[in-house]
């Protein structure tokens, strides 16, 4: 089950950038949810503005993988954000939109999970930080199905079980470990200040979810491995197209030249 975790017993070594893409993302999250709970549309979409500036930033000293995973997780996302928001209404916005911010800001939090995953504090204690996250989680999700709250969360324990699977399956644990602390952050001070709202049963199968769930983490590690899988095949396809462009060029001088002459 702890194939993919990395070796103990190693020193790793600690990259002020990982913890600085982190600790940004943590504190621009906080600031943006709060403001937008209160803000109008013209605030979300200056605050848009800024995101898109932040991430652009953010992305400057990664290496051109990350860049399109991160490409790759917006595109995704912002998809999947419209469909589960505006098409089914599992959640819901103030404006009944989706913010202009949302999109980069996935951005952001996809390049935060990465940069944990990466940080030497991750990889040096990979394990008890997977021991909390299940426990922390997993009492989450038991006291969720409990009866005791007001608002059962039966979603929030599959997706638990689902984030479980991605935990002990995936080729990227610290990835979805990152992926937990900054979504957990984002959905808890998302939904305490108003800025969105879960729904009380959610809109397929009518089964009653927290607002938030509590495994909603799964969704992020969902559009993690969407972002992981599907970059190696579009930098494959990128490399592909441009040899095919190049060689079309190239072929195209010749040709040029003689009827010129």
């Amino acid at each position: 089950m702890l194939h993919y975790f990395p070796e103990n017993n190693i020193n790793y070594t600690h990259k002020k950038r990982d913890y600085v893409i982190a600790t940004f993302t943590f504190i621009c999250v906080a600031i943006s949810l709060n403001v937008d709970a209160s803000g109008s549309l013209e605030n979300q979409n200056f605050m848009g503005v800024i995101a898109w500036i932040f991430l652009i930033g953010l992305l400057v000293g990664e290496n051109k993988d990350v860049r399109t995973q991160v490409v790759i997780a917006v595109a995704f996302a912002t998809v999947g954000e419209h469909f589960a928001s505006i098409y089914m209404g599992g959640y819901i916005y103030r404006f009944d939109n989706v913010p202009a911010y949302v999109p980069p800001g996935h951005g952001m939090v996809y390049l935060t999970a990465i940069a944990l995953a990466r940080s030497g504090f991750f990889l040096k204690y990979a394990r008890e930080i997977a021991v909390f996250v299940v426990l922390a989680c997993g009492t989450w999700s038991i006291w969720g199905i409990s009866g005791i709250p007001e608002q059962g969360d039966a979603v929030g324990a599959i997706l638990f079980c689902v984030f479980l699977i991605y935990l002990f399956k995936g080729r990227s644990p610290l990835v979805y470990l990152g992926a937990f602390f900054i979504t957990t952050w984002l959905e808890l001070i998302g939904t305490a200040a108003g800025t969105w709202r879960w729904v009380e049963l959610e809109p397929i199968f009518g089964l009653p979810q927290g607002n938030p769930p509590s495994g909603v983490a799964a969704w992020y590690c969902l559009v993690d491995a969407v972002a992981i899988g599907g970059a190696p095949l579009l930098l494959r396809w990128i490399q592909k197209n441009n040899k095919w462009i190049t060689k079309k060029a190239r072929k195209g001088v010749p040709q040029e030249t003689t009827e010129n002459e």
